[in-house]
């Protein structure tokens, strides 16, 4: 089963937004760099399968956030998607009542799909709005900035390297390549 292309199709059945899916495809690329990073490259698709899905649900949640990751688990059980998948999708939401991560799996999900917002911000205020353009320097110059991408929770990205093995500054360097290789279809 090729997990990317199985998880971009079940992402399009559930989320409309296409700005929604850019995000979790950038986290998917993310992810996939992450698993290379922490030495878990026999497992990098499933690492990409837990970012491409892990805001499944957020249509269907958005009234009711304490259910959001819940209900994606679900949508990936029911699609017969591996359960190591299912449960960094629940539980990269773990302030809503349910489990905190785990895994490393889970953790790198939970800790570091905030930064792929502020990359795309950053691509977007460049006059070329390319991520071509976009370096890990110019990332954390802008992270430095609280009214700079309001909506990316800066206190969980510099909890990551207290629960993973990585810096702020290793992480907007992996961001910005993952991201950089799927530039046409975040079109940036």
């Amino acid at each position: 089963m090729d997990y990317r292309e199985t998880g971009i199709k079940l992402l399009r059945e559930n989320i409309k937004n296409e700005n929604l899916i850019k995000h979790n495809l950038a986290a998917g690329a993310l992810m996939k760099e992450l698993a290379d990073y922490f030495n878990e490259s026999d497992q990098k698709d499933l690492w990409e399968l837990s970012g491409l899905l892990h805001d499944i649900d957020w249509e269907k949640t958005s009234e009711r956030p304490e259910e959001h990751g819940k209900i994606g688990a679900t949508i990936i059980r029911e699609a017969g998607l591996p359960e190591e998948v299912a449960l960094a999708v629940r539980r990269h939401n773990f302030m809503s009542g349910v489990e905190a991560p785990e895994s490393l799996m889970e953790k790198a999900l939970y800790y570091c799909e905030e930064i792929t917002g502020l990359v795309v911000a950053a691509a977007l205020v460049l006059p070329s709005r390319k991520l071509a353009d976009v370096t890990p320097e110019t990332v954390l110059k802008r992270f430095k900035e609280k009214a700079f991408a309001r909506g990316v929770n800066r206190e969980l990205l510099l909890e990551a390297p207290k629960h993973l093995e990585i810096t702020l500054e290793k992480m907007a360097e992996l961001a910005v390549r993952s991201m950089q290789n799927i530039h046409e279809e975040l079109g940036l």
